[in-house]
């Protein structure tokens, strides 16, 4: 009998990082009857961010931030369930049986790494691939504000990365780690569910540590990070109060903490974690945020003009006196004033970073429109770029 994923730990915990020459030749085109690493190899080459199997659908990538089907033919619930039955590692397929639901990394020597969900449903199995980046962009490549490198050079404290579901904060989080394992001496901690990129140590000492595979639970692995020694602790995602009670303690006591939540900007960032708290808590977690929070980054992925790419917009918040004031005085709504008018601080308000790209030709007065608190401010450009580039999307490489 199986025993569930969460009471114990499999033997082998050593990943492989995708690396190397690829075995898999890529298939001219998709078709019933491949092999999943068939399927994924003619998807890193087609540049697409997400792979969907569907019993009785068409084969779908999502591509340039575009949904849309590859093949005509329909793959039925016994067909994947073949592809996934040799595809998968035993341990997680055994899972899947016995719960539905499956999580892994699967990797492909030489075609890189890809994050696999793997769900039953009423017409047999579905399973969601993303495409994991080859290469950890610069802080340069990122297209970053300058204000979040000094973010990373912080020694104690707590920086949130934040944004919807596939704005790309898992590429801004390894930039950030890449940025202080070149030019910093110290040790870091990671943990995720599961570990997506991997970092090869130059000035850093790097642990990473997935859920389920190297420790039972996010929680675990944060209070033995605690106990190590370490200087900086990465939390792949903020999920729930005690992750949250025990980041924040962590910044409290002198280790800078990185974290992800999926929120949209930055007041509501804060305003969520506040809000995670009973209301007798809330006073107690507000001035202990107002101490140990450094900033927030927000980011949305953006369509192109051109159709080439996808680019990010930033929402930058910096911790200042007047903002520390406003955390602890809940008025979190407040925030966005500050970044208005705290441009020499390092902030950058989202609504304006889309208005540079606007102004630069680079994305549509509408797709801005789209994300924008307050998109009257695009008014005078729409009728300038006419709709074009609208939901067309390309692909910038950045990955949720």
């Amino acid at each position: 009998m199986l025993v569930e994923e969460k009471t114990i730990l499999p033997e082998r915990s050593l990943e492989e990082t995708g690396e190397g020459a690829c075995q898999v030749l890529c298939p001219p085109k998709v078709v019933t009857g491949l092999t999943l690493n068939e399927v994924l190899v003619f998807a890193r080459g087609d540049k697409a961010s997400d792979v969907h199997i569907c019993s009785g659908a068409p084969v779908m990538f999502r591509k340039y931030g575009v949904f849309k089907a590859v093949t005509e033919e329909r793959f039925n619930g016994e067909q994947i369930a073949v592809m996934l039955q040799v595809a998968m590692p035993p341990r997680k397929w055994e899972q899947a049986k016995l719960t539905g639901d499956a999580e892994y990394i699967h990797v492909i020597p030489g075609a890189g790494r890809f994050r696999m969900t793997v769900t039953r449903q009423r017409f047999g199995w579905d399973m969601a691939a993303r495409l994991v980046d080859m290469h950890i962009r610069t802080f340069e490549q990122s297209l970053m504000p300058s204000s979040c490198l000094g973010l990373t050079k912080w020694a104690q404290g707590l920086v949130l990365v934040a944004g919807p579901a596939g704005c790309g904060k898992t590429s801004t989080l390894a930039t950030l780690i890449e940025q202080i394992n070149q030019t910093q001496d110290a040790h870091i901690i990671t943990i995720e569910n599961p570990v997506e990129v991997v970092f090869k140590a130059k000035r850093c000492q790097i642990s990473q540590r997935a859920i389920n595979t190297h420790t039972l639970s996010a929680a675990n692995a944060l209070r033995a990070a605690l106990r190590e020694d370490p200087d900086i602790i990465v939390v792949s995602e903020l999920r729930d109060l005690e992750m949250i009670q025990l980041a924040v303690t962590a910044a409290e006591t002198g280790h800078l903490v990185i974290c992800t939540m999926n929120t949209n900007d930055a007041s509501q960032t804060i305003s969520s974690l506040i809000n995670s708290f009973s209301p007798n808590e809330q006073p107690i977690i507000r001035n202990m945020l107002a101490e140990s929070l450094r900033g927030v980054i927000c980011q949305q992925l953006i369509p192109r003009l051109d159709g080439t790419g996808l680019v990010p917009a930033y929402e930058v918040l910096i911790v200042t006196p007047a903002v520390s004031s406003l955390i602890k005085a809940g008025r979190a709504r407040m925030l966005n004033n500050v970044m208005a008018t705290g441009k020499s601080a390092g902030m950058v308000l989202l609504d304006y970073s889309m208005l540079e790209l606007v102004k630069a030709k680079v994305i549509s007065a509408e797709e801005a429109m789209f994300r924008a608190t307050d998109a009257k401010i695009f008014t005078p450009y729409a009728a300038a770029t006419g709709g074009a580039g609208a939901n067309t999307g390309a692909d910038g490489g950045l990955r949720a």
